[in-house]
């Protein structure tokens, strides 16, 4: 797993931890939606890469990804140990690169590498059996998103036998999949690589000055050139429980925005994506939490609500409340992602927000309300989000 980006889109929520570790969906980190794809699928031997600000992170894998005493399963998280001379991590290729003692002391014949921050569903199992099946040196995961919206994204091209014939940055005018000329193949950062293949290309990559050392970047585009490389279609991906709203969901919440709209994806009754799939769990630990309680007629529609979270002569609405929670009488909160531990005072207005950890609301506070109030005081998005960081005082 990769997990050593600063995450600069998702500031403030990453100004005390990396990406991985940002809370996500009231009970999760980001980095379990990934852990939970490997692990349900019987990936038993995992490392986590991680480097910037890194401590929440490790902390959370070690004391949550804990499998069975089995000899040779684990989840660990590997921090950045210039191994190769005194620098750090220069790139996602570098990362793994300077981490070649995990796979030589292993010796895998396949190497998955996954990104550790997009929330999804799926069986890497599935993949495997595919990578294997073509020959391919790597696959790659694609999924299927408008052209128009594909500028965004890393973009594969790719011929009808699956062989990818050029990966292309944010191209102005992405490639067409084979049978859609309407949709492009947007890469996942997923990717499973025959062992031999990937250390022959990241020993190349090392050795080329000209290199900025990222799997995206450099190492994918040169193994397309090579002619090896493979795209999986997330389409053909069958994950037990899905239900026809939530199949083939995938989001990169790297912006503010986007982890917005990742939450109100999960509130409705019929969610977007449905965290309630008891035969593909989102694994996690559950804090030592009494239930939520709701109190002088509380209530809260379409929303998620955290263990030991007190609604007390409130309204929420069409919000996520993480644990640990406490929102007073008379306040009202809407379309909002308040993260554990947050306190909302007596008549508080609270709209379209994120809330980090610890964040205090004091009485009579009004939060997306007053759009330039709020742009003087706190972090707005470019659409319209406001955001205020861990242990901000509000009022």
């Amino acid at each position: 797993m990769l997990a050593g980006g600063e995450g600069k889109r998702l500031w403030p929520l990453t100004a005390d931890r990396a990406k991985p570790a940002v809370p996500f969906g009231g009970n999760y980190r980001l980095v379990d939606f990934v852990l939970s794809n490997l692990v349900n699928a019987g990936f038993h031997q995992l490392c986590v890469l991680t480097q910037y600000k890194s401590h929440s992170l490790d902390r959370h894998i070690s004391t949550t990804w804990r499998l069975s005493n089995v000899l040779g399963q684990y989840v660990t998280p590997v921090p950045a140990q210039q191994r190769l001379g005194k620098r750090w991590y220069t790139g996602s290729a570098d990362a793994i690169y300077q981490s070649l003692n995990l796979v030589y002391d292993e010796e895998p014949d396949y190497i998955a590498v996954f990104g550790a921050d997009h929330v999804y569903r799926m069986d890497p199992a599935q993949m495997l059996a595919r990578h294997i099946e073509s020959g391919a040196g790597v696959t790659v995961a694609g999924i299927r998103v408008p052209r128009a919206e594909a500028r965004a994204f890393g973009c594969i091209d790719s011929a009808a036998d699956g062989r990818i014939t050029r990966f292309l940055e944010k191209p102005a005018d992405p490639p067409s999949v084979p049978d859609d000329p309407d949709v492009t193949f947007a890469s996942m950062g997923n990717y499973i690589f025959s062992c031999r293949t990937l250390l022959e290309a990241l020993r190349a990559d090392a050795a080329d000055p000209d290199s900025v050392h990222d799997m995206g970047g450099d190492i994918i585009p040169m193994l397309v050139d090579a002619g090896v490389a493979h795209v999986y279609d997330f389409d053909d991906n069958d994950v037990p429980g899905a239900t026809e709203r939530d199949r083939g969901y995938w989001r990169d919440v790297g912006t503010i925005d986007a982890y917005y709209e990742a939450h109100m994806d999960l509130v409705s009754a019929h969610p977007v994506f449905n965290l309630y799939n008891r035969e593909w769990p989102i694994r996690t630990a559950t804090p030592p939490l009494p239930p939520a309680k709701f109190v002088h007629e509380g209530t809260a529609r379409d929303s998620i609500v955290g263990p030991g979270s007190i609604i007390s002569g409130a309204s929420v609405l069409r919000s996520v409340v993480f644990s640990d929670v406490v929102i007073e009488d008379g306040a009202v909160v809407e379309g909002s992602v308040l993260l554990p531990g947050t306190r909302i005072g007596k008549g508080a207005t609270v709209r379209r927000a994120i809330l980090d950890k610890n964040v205090v609301v004091s009485d009579g506070v009004r939060i997306g309300v007053d759009p330039e109030l709020d742009r003087a005081q706190y972090t707005v998005s470019a659409g319209e989000v406001v955001v205020l960081g861990k242990g901000f005082r509000a009022g």
